[in-house]
C-alpha cells in the first residue's frame, strides 16, 4: 500500500500522461523540428567557415536578448491569459491579447533601433585581439554586421507570432503553432540551401543567404498562423471584436505590469548575462566561439523535452489556478517535474554517447571539433538540472511569483554564473572547458534554490479571481 501511494503522489495515470501528451507532444513537435532544422542550417553556415560561424553565432547572442524580451512580454501577459482561460473570461483573454501585440511591437521597435545603432560596437565586445589575429576579427566582424543587419528586417514578424502563438497555446491549442512553425522553418532550410551555397541558379550568398532566408521564414510563420487562426474564430476568443474594440483596460494593464515586468526584466537580464558569458568564453579565442556555438545547436535538439514540460506547466496548472482548482493544480505540478526529470534523463544519457558525431559535420578544425565533443558531454551531463530548474521557473511564473522567479534566475545568472566566468577568464588561465565546467555547476545551488520555493508552494494563487494579494 504504501509504494502504490508513493505511486500515486509522484506518477499519474494513464489519462494523466494523456493530457500532458496532448500539449506536450506538439510542442515537442513544432521544437525538435525547428531546433533540428536550426541545426541543419547552423552546419550549413558552419561548411562556409569557422569565421562566417563565429560571426552568426556573435550576431545570434545578441539578437537573442531582444528575442527574449519579446518572449517576456509575451508571459507576463501569458500568466494572465492561461488563468483569464481557465475561469471562462473571454474579454479577459482578449485583453491579453491586445497586450501583447502593444507592448511586443514596441520592445521589437526599441531592439531594431539599439541594433542599428550599436551594433558593430556590440560585436567588438568579442574579438580579442589577444587570441585573434587582426584580419580574422576584420572578417568576422564584417560577417556578424551584415547577417544581423539582414535578420533586423524580420524582427516585427517574429514579434507578431510569438504574439499570436502564445494566445493560442494558452487556450490549450498547440497544433496551429507547431504546423506553423514546421512550416517557417522548412521554407528556412529550403531557403538556406538554395542560398548559401546558390543552387537552382540562384546566387551563391554565403551567410547573408542565410539571414535572408530566415527573414522569408519569419513572414511565412506569421501568414500561417493568422490565416489558420482566423478560421477559427470561435475557438479562439481573443479575436472577438479584435480590432473594433481594440485596447486594454489601465488595471489590467497596471496589473500585467506590475506582475510581469520583474518577468521581462528577468529575460533581458538572463540574456545579457548569457552574452556577457559568452564574452567571457570568447577571450579564450574565435575557436572556443565556435565550439561554444556547436555546443549551444546541439543541445537546443536535445532540450525539446525540457521547453515542452515547461510549457505545460505553464498552461496545465495556470489554468487549474484560475479555476481554483489547488489540490489539482499542486498534484499536477508535482506529477509534472517528475516526469521533466525523468525524461531529460533518457536524452542527457543519448546526448552524452552521441556527442562525438554532431561537431564531424562542421567544416573546421579538429581542435574546434574535439572541443565541441567535450563539451557537449559536460552539457548532457547537466541536462536533467536544467529541466529542474526548467521546471521551477515555469511553477513559480504559473502564480504570478514573478519577482522571485527574477531574483532566483536571472539576478543568479548575473551575480554567480557570469562573476565566476568573469574570474575564471581574467585572472586565471584555465582552458574554456574547465571554465564551462565551472560555470555550469554553479546551476545546481540555483536549482535547488528553486525546488525549495516550489516544495513551500508560495506560487499557489490565483491572479483573476479579482482577490489577488501579494
Amino acid at each position: 500500500m504504501r509504494v502504490q501511494a508513493l505511486k500515486n503522489r509522484w506518477f499519474g495515470d494513464r489519462y494523466f500522461y494523456q493530457a500532458v501528451l496532448t500539449i506536450a507532444v506538439p510542442i515537442m513537435i513544432q521544437s525538435g523540428i525547428t531546433t533540428f532544422v536550426n541545426m541543419l542550417d547552423n552546419i550549413m553556415v558552419g561548411q562556409v567557415g569557422t569565421l562566417p560561424m563565429s560571426g552568426v553565432s556573435i550576431s545570434n547572442q545578441l539578437m537573442m536578448i531582444f528575442n527574449l524580451a519579446v518572449f517576456g512580454c509575451n508571459a507576463a501577459a501569458g500568466i494572465f491569459g492561461a488563468q483569464f482561460y481557465g475561469k471562462g473570461d473571454r474579454k479577459g483573454v482578449r485583453n491579453c491579447f491586445h497586450f501583447k501585440l502593444i507592448v511586443t511591437v514596441l520592445v521589437s521597435s526599441i531592439g531594431i533601433m539599439i541594433l542599428g545603432l550599436f551594433g558593430r560596437n556590440l560585436i567588438g565586445l568579442y574579438l580579442n585581439p589577444e587570441t585573434n589575429s587582426a584580419a580574422d576579427m576584420a572578417a568576422t566582424m564584417e560577417y556578424a554586421r551584415e547577417y544581423m543587419l539582414i535578420m533586423m528586417i524580420g524582427l516585427p514578424a517574429f514579434t507578431l507570432s510569438q504574439a499570436f502563438s502564445s494566445s493560442i497555446r494558452e487556450s490549450g491549442e498547440t497544433v496551429i503553432p507547431m504546423t506553423s512553425s514546421i512550416t517557417a522553418v522548412l521554407v528556412n532550410f529550403v531557403g538556406n540551401y538554395v542560398l548559401i551555397f546558390g543552387h537552382f541558379g540562384f546566387p551563391k550568398l554565403g551567410i547573408a543567404g542565410a539571414a535572408i532566408a530566415t527573414v522569408i521564414s519569419r513572414f511565412v510563420e506569421l501568414a500561417v498562423i493568422m490565416f489558420r487562426s482566423l478560421r477559427r474564430r470561435e475557438r479562439f476568443w481573443f479575436y472577438d471584436d479584435g480590432l473594433n474594440d481594440f485596447g486594454v483596460p489601465l488595471e489590467l494593464a497596471a496589473k500585467i505590469i506590475r506582475r510581469g515586468m520583474p518577468l521581462v526584466v528577468n529575460e533581458v537580464l538572463w540574456s545579457v548575462g548569457l552574452a556577457a558569458i559568452m564574452q567571457c568564453y570568447s577571450t579564450r579565442g574565435l575557436n572556443a566561439v565556435a565550439a561554444i556555438n556547436i555546443n549551444q545547436t546541439i543541445h537546443n535538439v536535445f532540450s525539446i523535452a525540457n521547453m515542452a514540460t515547461g510549457n505545460a506547466i505553464a498552461i496545465m496548472v495556470g489554468q487549474k489556478l484560475g479555476a481554483n482548482l489547488i489540490d489539482e493544480a499542486v498534484d499536477t505540478n508535482r506529477k509534472l517535474i517528475v516526469f521533466a526529470g525523468l525524461l531529460t534523463m533518457v536524452m542527457g544519457c543519448l546526448m552524452f554517447f552521441t556527442a562525438p558525431v554532431f561537431p564531424g559535420f562542421y567544416n573546421t578544425s579538429d581542435e574546434v571539433r574535439q572541443l565541441a565533443s567535450q563539451l557537449l558531454r559536460v552539457t548532457a551531463i547537466m541536462l536533467p538540472v536544467g529541466a529542474l530548474y526548467n521546471s521551477a521557473y515555469h511553477t513559480l511564473r504559473s502564480g504570478g511569483r514573478t519577482f522571485i522567479t527574477f531574483l532566483f534566475d536571472s539576478v543568479y545568472t548575473c551575480t554567480v554564473n557570469l562573476t565566476l566566468a568573469f574570474i575564471l577568464t581574467r585572472f586565471t588561465d584555465m582552458g574554456i572547458l574547465s571554465v564551462y565546467i565551472c560555470v555550469q555547476l554553479a546551476d545546481v545551488l540555483k536549482v535547488m534554490i528553486g525546488l525549495v520555493l516550489v516544495h513551500k508552494g508560495i506560487w499557489i494563487r490565483n491572479l483573476v479571481d479579482g482577490k489577488e494579494t501579494d
